[in-house]
């Protein structure tokens, strides 16, 4: 309990967090530079924009995803990656942007590289562990540091990440055990770590890339074995949570990343998170029925939210992100929760190793 309030201590400002020029206790920011730090960026290519160097530059992002169609080599990942750390930024916006990579496994790799094994064929807590630092030294010598991963769903019959060879396990032990330990060898390596896909998603048939899915596993079901893990995970210390964009009718008729039933009461509340919550990607089939990517992004930072995920495009991104300074403008995003969140970011990248 104590690690969960000093956890929420550190993500609000109430206490001091690490000495770091990016650090919590930085000057208030400019309401454009507080939605800049709910921000992460995609690109086409293999060079950053200079739309996204030049808001980089005003400290209105926070860092950057990367995906097959940015990656020539991890040489050339690292060469791109030094050139963005290196833009001035501004004073208190100085920590390392974060850039973020799927690197699950086996066939979820962006980078060239460790862990060649999936998850599904992990068959301990020490292979995973082993999986988590070659993953770390492989995200590291691209220039990332934070990886969307471990997957902490539970990978029952017919499930969409079971075929995919993603989920470590049909119990919530198994999953538990070695998403854990996964995520202890990458923050033994220096990469932040990512649980994902909150509340569960071992129950969906098709991936959220696809198609809608709603997930009608009952609420005592999903608290009793799809949650174990992420509880697990937060006590261990995840630096973040991933929601899903599935719909959870035993809490709330909206995806869970809308939810403030699955965000406010059950993560942070329930369970105690005090970190990063992230959405999966915003620009999918799952969430088509809502709206724009402005609209998608308020629809999340209003469920609280710290980092709704535009996938598709660098395009993307600045439509949420103008989005979100709109609706912080006009009062439909409340400025102490939005500064709040931006805060819980600004810990985070102070926490990634320079």
């Amino acid at each position: 309990m104590l690690r969960h309030f000093v956890a929420a201590m550190l993500a609000v400002g109430a206490l001091d967090g690490p000495p770091s020029a990016g650090s919590a206790a930085a000057p208030a920011l400019t309401q454009r530079q507080a939605v800049g730090q709910h921000m992460i960026f995609a690109y086409d290519g293999l060079q950053p924009l200079p739309a996204l160097r030049r808001r980089i530059a005003r400290g209105e992002a926070a860092g950057v995803i990367l995906f097959a169609r940015n990656v020539r080599s991890a040489g050339q990942v690292r060469s791109a990656m030094r050139s963005l750390q290196a833009i001035r930024r501004p004073r208190g916006l100085r920590a390392p942007l974060i850039v973020m990579v799927d690197q699950e496994g086996g066939p979820v790799r962006r980078i060239p590289g460790a862990p060649a094994r999936a998850a599904a064929s992990v068959t301990s807590a020490a292979q995973a562990r082993t999986d988590g630092r070659a993953a770390a030294r492989t995200l590291r010598g691209a220039g990332a540091n934070m990886d969307l991963a471990p997957v902490a769903d539970i990978g029952r019959p017919g499930a969409a990440l079971r075929r995919e060879r993603r989920t470590y396990g049909a119990t919530a032990a198994q999953v538990a055990a070695r998403a854990g330990a996964f995520a202890g060898g990458l923050r033994a390596g220096g990469v932040r770590a990512t649980a994902k896909h909150f509340p569960g998603f071992g129950a969906a048939a098709i991936n959220t890339d696809d198609a809608a899915q709603t997930i009608d596993t009952p609420l005592s079901t999903l608290r009793d074995t799809d949650l174990p893990p992420f509880a697990r995970l937060i006590e261990d210390g995840i630096d973040a949570v991933m929601l899903s964009t599935a719909v959870y009718p035993a809490l709330d008729d909206r995806p869970a990343a809308f939810s403030r039933r699955w965000i406010g009461d059950e993560l942070r509340g329930r369970l105690g998170f005090g970190g990063v919550a992230i959405t999966d990607d915003l620009g999918t089939p799952a969430v088509a029925a809502f709206g724009t990517n402005r609209a998608r992004a308020v629809l999340a930072v209003q469920a609280g939210i710290d980092l709704p995920l535009f996938s598709s495009s660098y395009a993307a991104g600045a439509q949420a992100a103008e989005g979100l300074l709109a609706a912080a403008r006009d009062g439909r995003l409340d400025d102490d929760a939005l500064q709040a969140g931006a805060r819980r970011v600004i810990a985070l990248r102070s926490r990634i190793p320079r």
